[in-house]
């Protein structure tokens, strides 16, 4: 997936970002005590199309986690902020 035509497949993408930051103790440590959620919470709004941008605007925190994502899910690493435009939530200057 490289180019991001509409919000199912931005969500998808954030699911993904989600997966993987879920896939590794470290990683979801880090993303767990940045924004305070819960391990429960993480389930309950892998739905929201908010949460999921919220996820993705994580992501986008740091480079290196964004290009490791992208390489594990063969996507472009430019494909994270396509998706991002395409979820709610965004501010003007995005």
């Amino acid at each position: 997936m490289t180019a991001i035509a509409g919000q199912e497949q931005a969500e998808t993408l954030a699911l993904q970002a989600l997966g993987y930051l879920a896939a590794d103790e470290d990683r979801l440590s880090r993303f767990v005590l940045t924004t305070g959620l819960t391990p429960q919470d993480l389930r309950q709004r892998a739905g929201d199309p908010l949460f999921l941008a919220g996820v993705l605007d994580y992501l986008m925190t740091d480079d290196a986690l964004v290009v490791a994502f992208a390489e594990e899910n063969a996507v472009a690493p430019e494909a994270v902020m396509a998706a991002r435009r395409r979820l709610p939530g965004l501010s003007a200057e995005m």
